[in-house]
């Protein structure tokens, strides 16, 4: 199976301030073409042996795959957390012009 050209990357964040700050910086050096913040979601996970529940931030980055890596070190330098949430999706179909234009604005030719 041929890997895919193109992702939707989820990162929960602290708060919508957090998940703001890091998707300027992720559209900002094209890393991420388009960064949605859905402010208050509701949380729940085992952290450190406990069940935690809080209220986070949740962005949905689009970005290319060959950029993943840059995308994760760019999140962990800015972000909050010890162990931050950045899980990759491939988009396996898209509107062609949508993936043209996320291409384009992430550097890609």
């Amino acid at each position: 199976m041929a890997k895919p050209a193109y992702l939707v990357v989820f990162i929960t964040t602290s708060s919508y301030e957090e998940a703001r700050k890091i998707a300027d910086a992720l559209v900002d050096r094209k890393k991420a073409a388009c960064v949605n913040i859905v402010p208050g979601v509701s949380s729940l996970f085992r952290w450190k042996g406990k069940i935690e529940e809080t209220e986070e931030s949740l962005m949905v980055v689009k970005t290319r795959a060959e950029l993943f890596p840059d995308v994760v070190s760019l999140v962990k330098s800015i972000h909050s957390y010890e162990v931050p949430e950045i899980i990759a999706l491939p988009i396996v179909e898209g509107n062609p012009d949508y993936l043209e234009w996320l291409k384009k604005e992430t550097g890609g030719i």
